[in-house]
């Protein structure tokens, strides 16, 4: 009666590429981070530094660079106006240090300029929320109760908002990065060649957990409207 609830539900099978990218996009993003983790760059300048210089170039001098505890846990938080890095990238002098730094002060750079990727993800943030946290709950109370397709309907578009958060993510991650480069490379901090080279692989390795994030989201709605789909069968 409930494949769902009661056995195998075959709708799962459409989620095996998402979670297998998933898994390749970990694994990618932690070998190459730990890899230019221990390749110096040669300006010796820590991420911190230059986090701070980066920012004082686009005149956001009341932006502070902050250390928070963590492992990849680097973020710019743009209701305070803060960016944070994590010990490995405030502290260090590597590629991966400098690649992160910059790539976080871009998102920086890009809340000043009103980046409108960036104002568009910021503004469906909480419905988006709202969407990842209720959307299942209401969509798996309506598959609960048979004839209830409105909570059914209801889940599936509120479960939208959350893809739609992950797919205009993609943009402004890739900005953020493509900022990091020119910036790094601009002011000296990467020197063109291996560095540079080095220095994009690691931003292009975390670029792909939010494509991971975005592929996983998207299946997740295929399959909520293959259920939906069968419901009505």
């Amino acid at each position: 009666m409930f494949p769902l609830f009661y056995g195998f539900d075959p709708t799962f099978i459409v989620l095996i590429p998402a979670i297998l990218f998933t898994f390749y996009a970990k694994f990618k993003v932690d070998s190459t981070f730990n890899k230019y983790l221990g390749v110096e760059a040669s300006s010796r300048k820590t991420g911190a530094q230059v986090a701070r210089d980066l920012l004082d170039q686009n005149h956001l001098y009341d932006v502070p660079v902050e250390l928070t505890p963590g492992t990849l846990s680097d973020h710019y938080d743009p209701r305070r106006r803060v960016l944070r890095l994590s010990p490995e990238v405030y502290h260090g002098r590597s590629l991966a240090s400098l690649g992160v730094a910059a790539h976080e002060t871009g998102h920086a750079v890009q809340h000043s300029q009103a980046y409108f990727p960036l104002v568009l993800r910021n503004t469906i943030v909480p419905i988006a929320n709202i969407g990842t946290n209720l959307g299942w709950y209401l969509f798996l109370f309506g598959l609960i109760f048979n004839s209830n397709m409105l909570m059914i309907d209801l889940g599936i578009l509120l479960f939208s908002f959350s893809v739609l958060f992950t797919l205009v993510t993609l943009p402004v991650e890739f900005n953020a990065s493509s900022r990091a480069m020119d910036m790094l490379v601009a002011s000296g901090y990467v020197v063109q060649g291996q560095e540079e080279s080095g220095t994009k692989k690691v931003l292009n390795a975390a670029a792909l957990t939010y494509v991971a994030a975005a592929a996983m989201a998207i299946f997740q709605l295929l399959r909520m409207l293959l259920i939906r789909g069968r419901r009505n069968d």
